[in-house]
């Protein structure tokens, strides 16, 4: 029977490798510095522009994955990803450096999970052998989009979230004993609250946050206990508490497995209000800090909950509100079994 937005994986499509790169400020700040494969010493990769650097983020870390797994990119069938970007140009610049045949994807900060359900559905469908997916998002080149030039020099509230210079890329494959695999997974509805504080997106992504989760967890018979984390990005602190509310009036008061990504990212330090946020975020954190847990066997089960806020510097000029949506995908160690 199908039922809407849910999917099951059947073939248990594995991740052979991830690769995540991350900028200065990062490598300074972030409490999974020690966990990222490459950290630049400027934000902008020693390259002329910010978005030149943005483009250099995702194509350091596609690079990484694929020598982790010993592949070229000749080898890849489909490289997915997608930023914040207009259009998408550093996506698109970095798919044509690589020349895999690319789709870009843009589900805001929720891309590094479409991403990869999208890449799943391919290895399920047996429509492609290796699929690199992933996200990445660079500071400058977002604020100034979204925001405010960084010279202006405007103050921001005790809401806002500060956008990541990082980039995350997972080699998917078909089905290998020994790995993480992907089981399952829940496409999420878009979720509109009214909300149009483009400094509250927290707060504005969370309703959809847990939209998802509860349709995660009744479309496939899942409870909270059957993972050791589920893990959200990137709600901040303001949103990840409102998360919380919302999931204990919805019958789910154990939340001691719950985890966001933006609230960690950057530990605790006030200099960044909520926390963090951008399309690099949750990449990066999911793709170092949970896959490293998964192969150490310190997570068997995790939920990866990924949100996004899909306004756009026009719709928000226009005064229109934050449309949000959060897309969910189940990752299991599946281990070796014995001969």
């Amino acid at each position: 029977m199908v039922k809407r937005g849910v999917l099951t994986f059947h073939s248990k499509p594995s991740i052979y490798a991830t690769g995540v790169t991350a900028g200065p400020l990062e490598n300074k700040k972030s409490v999974f510095a020690q966990q990222f494969d490459k950290l630049y010493e400027d934000e902008r990769c020693d390259l002329p522009t910010n978005e030149d650097g943005h483009k250099q983020l995702m194509y350091d870390a596609v690079l990484i994955a694929l020598s982790k797994a010993k592949k070229q990119p000749e080898k890849i069938d489909f490289f997915l990803t997608g930023d914040l970007v207009n259009q998408m140009t550093p996506s698109n610049f970095t798919a044509h450096a690589l020349a895999i045949p690319y789709i870009g994807l843009f589900s805001a900060c929720a891309t590094s999970v479409s991403s990869m359900i999208t890449a799943a559905l391919l290895a399920d469908a047996k429509q492609a052998n290796w699929i690199m997916a992933g996200s990445s998002s660079q500071h400058n080149a977002i604020e100034r989009q979204f925001r405010y030039p960084l010279e202006y020099g405007s103050q921001k509230k005790a809401t806002a979230q500060w956008t990541v210079t990082a980039a995350g890329a997972v080699l998917i494959g078909q089905h290998k004993q020994g790995t993480p695999v992907i089981t399952c997974a829940t496409v999420g509805k878009v979720i509109d609250m009214g909300m149009t504080d483009p400094l509250n997106m927290g707060s504005a992504m969370a309703p959809a946050a847990c939209d998802t989760l509860m349709n995660h967890l009744t479309g496939h018979d899942r409870t909270i206990d059957d993972y050791d984390t589920i893990i959200t990005g990137d709600l901040g602190s303001n949103g990840f508490k409102i998360l919380k509310a919302l999931a204990n009036e919805n019958g789910l008061p154990h939340t001691k497995n719950f985890r966001d990504a933006g609230e960690e990212f950057y530990g605790n330090d006030p200099s960044f209000k909520a926390g963090a946020s951008g399309s690099g975020c949750s990449a990066a954190v999911f793709l170092s800090d949970v896959y490293q847990k998964m192969l150490t066997g310190e997570y068997k089960r995790v939920l990866l909950l990924a949100t996004g806020a899909l306004l756009s510097p026009l719709s928000f000029q226009q005064g229109d509100t934050i449309p949000c949506i959060a897309h969910a995908i189940e990752l299991s160690m599946d281990e070796v079994t014995a001969e």
